[in-house]
This record gives C-alpha cells, structure tokens and sequence, in this order.
C-alpha cells in the first residue's frame, strides 16, 4: 500500500483497513488544524492506484478484512461514480467488509445531494465522519469553516435519509470565554436538528503554524479553562433532546464521557459535576500540539 502526505484517522477506525483514496484537503483553510497546511496539495488519486492497493492488501492481510477506511482529509469530495467503483471494488476483494468510511466536510456532501447520497450507500458506503465543529454561524466564519449551520443540518439530514450512519464531531471551547454559551446553545440546535448516529467531543488545543494559535498568542483569542471547557459541555448537553451515543475517545479532552443520550444524560451531567469539584491543576496541562 502506497501513503502520501499525512495520514489520519478517527480512534474509532484504530482497527480498519487504510487504502488512501484522496491526497491532502479540498478545502484546506480551517484557522484550527494544520494538518495539511504545507502540504501536499488536494488531489484524488487514480482509480487503478487505488485498486492496485486493495489487492495488494488482500496479499498481505487475507480476505478477513472487516473495516476499511479511505483517507485523506475529504474523500467525499470525490467524484460519485468513482467513490462508488472504490466500494464496490473493495467489497468484491474483501467479501466480508462490514463497514466502509470515509471524512467529508458538510460543504461538500451539501454539493452531493441527497441522490448521489443514495447512490454511495447502495454501493457500500457505510459511514462518514464529519467536523460540524459549531453550530454557531459566528463561530463557523471565524474558523474559516466554509460552511453554515443552515448547510450542516441540510448534509446532515440527508446522510442520515441515505442510511448512512453519521458521525459528528464537536469541538468544545471553539469559541472562546467570549462565545462559550452561544457555541453550546448553537450547537445543540444543529445536533438536535440532524439527530446524527454519533456525537464525538474534542477539546480545542491551538495547533503549531495555525492562524488560532496566533489569535490566542496575541490575547484576541481567549481560551477556555478546564472549568470552562466542562461548564460548556454540561450546558451543551442539557440542551441535546436527541437519541445519539456521546463518545469523548480523544485525547485533548478533560473528561472522559461516554454514554447513550437520552437515557445516561443525568449520569454524564453528574461526572461533570463531580469534576468541577476538581482542582483544576489536576487536569491535563495546556499545551500547543503538533500533529
């Protein structure tokens, strides 16, 4: 199998299968992530390349395979028909995959619609990873998201009418001390609107060579505490009326909550309780990452 530029993949896909699809990201200017910001520069690999490699991992590691997950940083921005021939080729060399997934921004499954939507579920797309980030407008054209809550909710609802499973990710303290209960509010009423499969919550952690990183060098940007970051999350989730199961496998946070909302909200809302209790020395220290 053939790598190029960073390779990244959500902790839930530790034991999946990598067969790169794309090369960098289409749109590339999030003011938090730095993942690609030398480098290399968006393209989608050839078709052949990328069956070349799926039979090169049948040789390796057998027909057994269960998950399969085709990075880089928005392989839903890949044409239709060929992300569709991706999973079909992929299934007819691993008869036993259950699950394949790949990132996609909502910008761009907004640009799919809900047939071509239809289309890759029916050929084997299973899951797709999204940054909503925010919910909050301000916050989304701050950060460069290229996006809107109106569109979030849009591509949101029409993977979920696809049968695609959805899995969303939050970004707790995105907004600062400033917008710290707008971003939790706003957020909430996009996740209630799309009802997504999966919530998963980071922690902002300003990132070497990014533009936020400045902005809190600088002081117009200003972080949140650890007692801040958990203050955001308990209101966040007072405000979530929707079934999703909440995972927090990551680690930039300061807590570590699971569980199946609506029924373990109280519990999860009573840990963060707890932690508050906490002198905040004893959370992880703040650090500016690298990768």
């Amino acid at each position: 199998m053939r790598y190029e530029g960073p390779i990244y993949r959500p902790p839930s896909e530790a034991d999946s299968l990598l067969i790169q699809a794309t090369v960098g990201c289409p749109h590339n200017r999030c003011t938090f992530c730095m993942v690609y910001k030398n480098g290399p520069r968006f393209r989608i690999r050839d078709l052949t390349d990328i069956e070349a490699d799926l039979r090169r991992a049948r040789e390796v590691h057998g027909a057994d395979v269960r998950t399969l997950f085709l990075p880089a940083g928005n392989t839903i921005v890949m044409p239709t028909d060929a992300l569709c021939t991706v999973c079909r080729t992929a299934r007819l060399i691993f008869p036993n995959l259950e699950r394949i997934t790949v990132y996609g921004s909502s910008p761009f499954i907004h640009r799919k619609g809900p047939e071509e939507l239809k289309r890759l579920a029916d050929a084997g797309l299973t899951r797709i990873h999204v940054g909503l980030e925010s919910g909050d407008d301000r916050i989304l054209r701050r950060i460069a998201k290229g996006t809107s809550s109106r569109q979030q909710i849009d591509a949101g609802r029409w993977v979920m009418a696809a049968g695609i499973e959805l899995s969303l990710y939050v970004i707790l303290g995105i907004g600062g001390q400033v917008h710290s209960e707008s971003h939790a509010l706003e957020t909430a009423r996009v996740l209630n609107a799309i009802a997504p499969d999966f919530t998963r919550l980071r922690t902002f952690v300003p990132k070497v060579g990014t533009p936020l990183l400045k902005d809190v060098e600088t002081g117009r940007f200003r972080m949140l505490d650890p007692h801040g970051v958990l203050r955001e999350t308990a209101l966040l989730l007072r405000h979530l009326k929707i079934s999703t199961l909440l995972t927090s496998d990551h680690y930039t946070n300061y807590l570590n909550l699971e569980g199946c909302l609506p029924q373990d909200k109280e519990r999860l809302l009573s840990t963060i309780a707890t932690a508050l209790r906490r002198n905040e020395s004893s959370f992880r220290p703040f650090f500016v990452g690298n990768q």
